[in-house]
């Protein structure tokens, strides 16, 4: 136990990662980290989309992060804003679209909320531009993934429905 430290023990069950055996000898799949000497297990979920550095060097426990946990990217990437971080570890992420009405030859504005799974090596606030990715069901209503985060001053700015 020596590779986990007691501010990630926030949840009932001990939280580890699976892939890392916690005894006297390491896994092959676990990678050492040079500066801290820590074993941790990630990897790249390919797509074209780096692996941040804080799953990296990170000490957070997530089984459902892309990058260290038991996730898989597959299906649809999505863009969107930020539009609510009140839950834990989940957003909602705001797609704004056009519909076109073919009665009147006009386009209407919709928008869809997508709930998506946030890992702790984010940190989103409303407005900023989410990339999310399509996995498995990971609840009842998730079955995304954050990728990406770039923060946008224009939106924060504005804080509520900007249409893109």
């Amino acid at each position: 136990t020596k590779n986990v430290k007691a501010a990630e023990q926030n949840e009932k069950g001990f939280q580890k990662q699976p892939h890392i055996f916690l005894g006297k000898y390491q896994r092959v799949l676990a990678k050492k980290n040079k500066q801290t000497k820590a074993v941790r297990y990630y990897k790249n979920v390919g797509l074209g989309v780096k692996t941040p550095k804080e799953a990296i060097n990170g000490t957070y426990i997530d089984k459902k992060c892309p990058w260290t946990g038991n996730v898989s990217i597959r299906g649809r990437i999505l863009r969107g804003v930020c539009s609510s971080t009140k839950m834990n570890r989940t957003i909602i992420v705001r797609r704004d679209y056009l519909h076109f009405v073919r009665k009147y030859s006009r386009f209407e504005k919709r928008h869809t909320n997508i709930p998506a799974h946030i890992s702790p090596c984010f940190r989103a606030k409303i407005g900023d531009v989410i990339t999310v990715g399509q996995c498995r069901p990971l609840s009842k209503t998730v079955r995304f993934n954050v990728l990406q985060v770039q923060e946008n001053a224009l939106a924060s700015a504005q804080k509520k429905k900007q249409f893109r």
